[in-house]
């Protein structure tokens, strides 16, 4: 028996995580082909100076990108909220127009059957 053996492992969450994972690792080799393709345009840089630009110019694309994330997701929670509420709003009207359609139609029913007496 292993130390794992004793965890229960939701397997949507270790997708999530690996997702995660690989979507900054995608972020971060964007962020190395890009400064690659940015220095590339300083020959004049020696090969110290071009692997400090390099890491720094990483290191602020990984940081742009997770902020663009962040407000993705903040605006997605926000459209989320906002849709519930008009569904909300939305199902109440829908009810409320049934229960008025259904008190028509008992209406209705009982004066024809109070006519037909």
């Amino acid at each position: 028996m292993t130390a794992m053996d004793d965890h229960v492992v939701d397997a949507r969450v270790l997708v999530n995580e690996v997702e995660g994972h690989l979507l900054v690792e995608a972020a971060r080799a964007d962020g190395r082909t890009a400064a690659e393709r940015f220095t590339g345009r300083l020959p004049w840089l020696t090969d110290a100076q071009r692997a400090e630009v390099e890491r720094c110019y990483t290191e602020e694309h990984l940081e742009l990108t997770r902020r663009g994330w962040q407000h993705i997701a903040r605006r997605t929670r926000q459209l989320g909220a906002e849709y519930e509420e008009t569904f909300q709003l939305l199902r109440r009207r829908l009810l409320v127009r049934c229960q008025v359609a259904l008190g028509c139609l008992l209406a209705v029913v009982l004066v024809l059957g109070l006519a037909g007496r």
